[in-house]
């Protein structure tokens, strides 16, 4: 692999091939999509590699520092043998960075391979097309959130500490002094708490920008201009605090905010300036001085690092992880926008062109990314991303015998929440021909609780006796959404039937997964719980329609609505997104209404990714367009839809009443009971299948393929463009 290296003694900078790092346990292996430059530390690094000996001792008397002690320890041949050996070595660059997870280590279980992640650690988050970057340094990016952004998590989290240190509040003032990148972000972050903020710094440009992203005045220090406006918000009383986020060695900073500050007010040391402190200025205002330390609690501690230890919240509230993932929260809200930092986009192979740009002053910027081949948003500067439709290949075990007609199909039950006993086993229960067998729950009680109220045969928390027990015909896996492919998986290599609810997997890989479980028992007897298709009023609506000719366009719109605090639903990080839980049964209603596979997905996201707009387009130039709102009146149906084609429209109203119109125009009857969404006539079908050993309700293609689909939502999302979906042969 490459990554970018330097000569701290020749000032060398070169992309240097080097060995792929291993996956240690306690960490992952990321491939970089996209990495930060930052322009102020890094070129600061780059700069002194460049200076003669006696330049970087002067830049550097911490080392300096070192260096004597060593004479005096180890004697000058040695110290200089040492001294030349660590000057003379290749040094890595680069500390932020965002990624996607190609490899995971023993002991992680909160992000998965091909989850993508952001990173941080000045050697963990290297600019590098791969790194190995421990639990604690890295965060998984939120759905929606691009790459490109999601790669200024470290240097946000570094602007975010920065603003924790000074304890701002609604409706104080604050000054910061220097709008580099990290000056940018902190002016940001303070706007967005209810903070008015003055900003300071040299360059026109940088001035305007941090004006246009949030601070109420900005000017160059040596001007009356940021005085004028600090006496204008604060009445003549000073700000509450000063930000210093500049570096260079002038002392003007320290002592501007001695000036402007208000009494008892703080000064928070973000960047790496001259700090000369004017006594007599901060003693008279009992200024209080304070630093930031990089990202937050936990850096430099190598236990917490590199061996995973975190800090207990109740002690430590925001860690350097914490940081990162509430930046990252942040962004993905747009509570701050990073696109108008982003000055340049280089490939990665221009890198040593780029520094060398940046360090002449060819290339002026505030943020510069470097884009890595093959990265996941690629698509967003060139081309289209694609997501592959896996290949469906039965083996040689068969499909289930045909069973006799009269006996009973005995049916287990893994997972006995909400969904399964008020929408599947009321249906079940008392239908002739199938037993309730046996029910499996990772808690006594709650087995206890379906036994008793369903009259299953059994309740156990055993799964592998139920799976081993070879009366058992079919098993419904309706558990969480991230235990679905692996009990799926189980169940058709013990050589059951599976009714599995949506979502069959919640990545490529687990759907390769159940994919290779099928193929390697020969066992294809699936069904996933999309059960719209076979509700009775669509099933109506759809003969009625009849037909077509032409392309059709496909509304629906579901009003999805809030959920409760504390719904599992929530969590993301490890039961996939909202969408990627329930989204498979629009995508199939509309596939289904349409008779064919989507051949590629088109997502957007309003702010904060709450609303999603999904685009499908299908192989004879029908399009389906699904809009998945949260943030809609209760009031509101829940499910709307519309299909159009060849002078004929279908209109479904939230399965109530439907009506076709054409040149005769049909009108359903009002429903008298409640609203009948399939799964009644879902369950006849399967069990029909499962009793006679016929063809499962839907195909196994159609099944991957909406699954598939579902899942390129989430890369459609991330690149900000169509996402192709090609099937595999």
């Amino acid at each position: 692999m490459k990554q970018v290296v330097q000569n701290y003694k020749s000032g060398e900078l070169a992309l240097l091939d080097v060995p792929v790092p291993g996956c240690k346990p306690g960490g992952v292996l990321v491939r970089s999509a996209y990495s930060l430059i930052s322009t102020g530390t890094e070129l600061m690094k780059v700069s002194e590699a460049g200076m003669s000996m006696l330049g970087k001792a002067r830049s550097r008397p911490d080392q300096v520092a070192k260096v004597v002690q060593s004479v005096a320890t180890n004697g000058v041949p040695a110290t200089y043998r040492k001294v030349m050996g660590k000057l003379d070595s290749y040094t890595p660059l680069g500390y932020s960075l965002c990624g996607v997870v190609e490899q995971v280590g023993a002991g992680i279980d909160d992000v998965k391979v091909g989850d993508l992640v952001a990173c941080a650690g000045n050697e963990h988050a290297l600019h590098a097309e791969l790194n190995w970057v421990p639990k604690n340094l890295y965060a998984r990016v939120p759905d929606g959130l691009a790459p490109r952004h999601a790669a200024f998590g470290t240097v946000g989290s570094i602007a975010l500490q920065g603003v924790r240190q000074g304890e701002s509040h609604l409706g104080e003032v604050a000054l910061v002094i220097g709008l580099g990148l990290i000056g940018q972000l902190v002016v940001q972050l303070l706007a967005a708490s209810g903070v008015r903020v003055v900003g300071a710094d040299p360059d026109p440009a940088r001035c305007e920008l941090a004006e246009r992203l949030g601070a109420a005045a900005c000017g160059d220090p040596a001007s009356a201009a940021v005085e004028t406006a600090v006496a204008e918000l604060t009445g003549g009383l000073g700000v509450d605090q000063v930000y210093l986020a500049a570096g260079g060695g002038s002392n003007q900073p320290v002592e501007l905010a001695a000036r402007l500050c208000r009494d008892r007010g703080r000064v928070v040391d973000i960047g790496k300036c001259r700090l000369d402190l004017p006594w007599n200025a901060y003693y008279e205002k009992e200024l209080d001085v304070r630093f930031s330390r990089s990202y937050g609690p936990g850096r430099y501690d190598p236990e917490y690092e590199l061996e995973g230890r975190d800090y207990p919240i109740g002690y430590v509230r925001w860690t350097e992880r914490r940081n990162l993932a509430c930046f990252l929260d942040l962004l993905a809200r747009g509570s701050v926008d990073v696109e108008p930092l982003v000055s340049h986009v280089a490939d990665f192979d221009d890198a040593v062109e780029t520094y060398q740009r940046l360090k002449d002053g060819g290339l002026k910027a505030v943020a510069v990314l470097f884009r890595y081949p093959g990265h996941p948003g690629q698509a967003v500067e060139a081309g289209t991303p694609a997501v592959a439709v896996p290949a469906v290949r039965r083996g040689g075990g068969g499909s289930a015998p045909a069973r006799l007609a009269n006996a009973s199909v005995r049916l287990a039950f893994v997972g006995a929440g909400n969904y399964a006993t008020s929408m599947l086993l009321p249906h079940l229960e008392r239908r002739d021909g199938v037993e309730l067998s046996t029910v499996v729950t990772t808690t006594a009680l709650s087995a206890a609780n379906a036994k008793r109220k369903f009259g299953f045969a059994e309740a156990t928390t055993d799964l592998d006796a139920v799976l081993g027990d070879p009366s058992i015909d079919a098993v419904f896996v309706v558990t969480r959404h991230s235990s679905h492919a692996e009990l799926t998986m189980r169940a058709l290599r013990a050589g059951k039937a599976v009714f599995v609810e949506k979502p069959l997997a919640l990545d490529q890989d687990e759907l390769a997964g159940v994919l290779a479980a099928v193929e390697e028992s020969g066992n294809d007897r699936l069904q996933v719980g999309f059960n719209r298709r076979f509700a009775p009023l669509l099933q109506e609506a759809r003969k009625r329609f009849g037909s077509r000719t032409g392309p059709a366009s496909l509304r629906y719109l579901v009003n999805a609505g809030r959920l409760e605090h504390g719904s599992w639903y929530l969590q993301q990080g490890t039961e996939g997104s909202r969408f990627a839980g329930e989204g498979g049964h629009f995508i199939d209603t509309a596939s289904w209404l349409l008779g064919a596979d989507p051949v590629s997905v088109y997502a957007v996201a309003t702010s904060g990714n709450e609303d999603l707009q999904v685009v499908l387009r299908y192989p004879d130039g029908s399009t389906a367009t699904i809009a998945y709102v949260t943030t809609g009146s209760p009031g509101f149906p829940k499910e709307t839809l519309d299909l159009i084609a060849d002078g004929k429209v279908l209109r479904l109203d939230d399965f109530v009443r439907a009506s076709v119109y054409g040149r005769k125009r049909w009108v359903s009857s009002r429903l008298p009971k409640a609203r009948d969404k399939g799964q009644s006539a879902e369950l006849a079908a399967f069990i029909k299948a499962v009793r006679t050993g016929g063809p499962m309700p839907v195909p196994l293609e159609s099944l991957v393929a909406t699954t598939a689909a579902t899942l390129a939502v989430r890369a459609g999302l991330a690149a900000g463009a169509p996402v192709t979906l090609e099937r595999a042969r």
